[in-house]
C-alpha cells in the first residue's frame, strides 16, 4: 500500500514563465479515488505527470512512503514507475502497430516480469473487461471505447499501487464510462490509491476526495 503525498508544489514549464499550483500540499488516501478538477488550462494532467515522475517540479516535493522521489536520480523514478505506477492516458496512446494484448503487456516486459506470467494476465483482463475477441487485433481495428478499455487493462496489468487515468471517461459514451470506472473503484477498494484528472460530472460523483485547482 503506497503513501502518496505532494508537499509545497509549484511547477512552470518555463523559466521565469507562469507557475501553477501555488504550492499545493496534499495526501492521497490509499483505497481512495481522488479527482483532480478544475477548468482546461490548470494543470490536472501536469499534476498527474509530476505525481507519476515524468516531470520535476520546480519547487515543493513528491513523497513516495514519506521518502522524496520527486527529484531522485533518473533510473530510481524509472524504477518507481515500471514496478508501483499505472497509468492511463485520454487518447489510450496505443502503438498501431502492435497487437491489442503485446500493448497490454508492455509495462510488465519493461518491468522485467516473465513472458508466459504476463500473457496469462493480460488476457485475464482482457476478457474480464470484454476484449477477449481483440487480443489478436491491431488498435486501428477495434473502437475508441474498446481502445480506452485495452488502455484502461494496460494500466493494470502490473497490479500497480498507484493508478494515474487523465481524463478516463473523455471519449467513452455512458456504458463504456461506467465499466472504466467501476474498473477504478474496484482498484482502491483493494487498497491502492486511484487519481484521476477529470471535469466531467459524471464522474465527479463518484470519486471520494476532490482537490480543486
Amino acid at each position: 500500500m503506497a503513501e502518496l503525498a505532494i508537499e509545497d508544489l509549484r511547477f512552470a514549464y518555463k523559466r521565469a514563465g507562469e507557475e501553477m499550483f501555488n504550492g499545493l500540499s496534499w495526501q492521497f488516501e490509499p483505497g481512495s479515488v481522488t479527482a483532480l478538477t478544475g477548468p482546461s488550462g490548470r494543470g490536472k494532467s501536469t499534476l498527474l505527470f509530476l505525481i507519476g515522475l515524468l516531470l520535476t517540479p520546480t519547487s515543493g516535493r513528491v513523497l513516495l512512503d514519506g521518502e522524496a522521489v520527486s527529484r531522485a536520480p533518473d533510473a530510481q523514478r524509472a524504477a518507481i514507475r515500471a514496478g508501483r505506477v499505472g497509468f492511463m492516458f485520454q487518447d489510450a496512446q496505443l502503438d498501431p502497430t502492435r497487437r491489442v494484448i503485446d500493448a497490454v503487456m508492455e509495462p510488465g516486459l519493461y518491468a522485467g516480469h516473465a513472458h508466459a506470467g504476463l500473457v496469462d494476465r493480460a488476457r485475464s483482463l482482457l476478457d474480464q473487461f470484454g476484449l477477449t475477441d481483440r487480443a489478436d487485433h491491431r488498435p486501428g481495428q477495434v473502437s475508441g471505447g474498446q481502445a480506452q478499455r485495452v488502455a484502461l487493462c494496460r494500466a493494470l496489468v502490473n497490479s500497480p499501487e498507484i493508478l494515474l487515468a487523465d481524463e478516463p471517461t473523455g471519449n467513452l459514451d455512458r456504458g463504456n464510462a461506467e465499466l472504466v470506472l467501476d474498473a477504478l473503484s474496484a482498484t482502491a477498494r483493494s487498497g491502492n490509491t486511484v487519481v484521476i484528472a477529470t471535469h466531467d460530472p459524471f464522474v465527479l460523483e463518484r470519486v471520494d476526495e476532490r482537490v480543486a485547482l
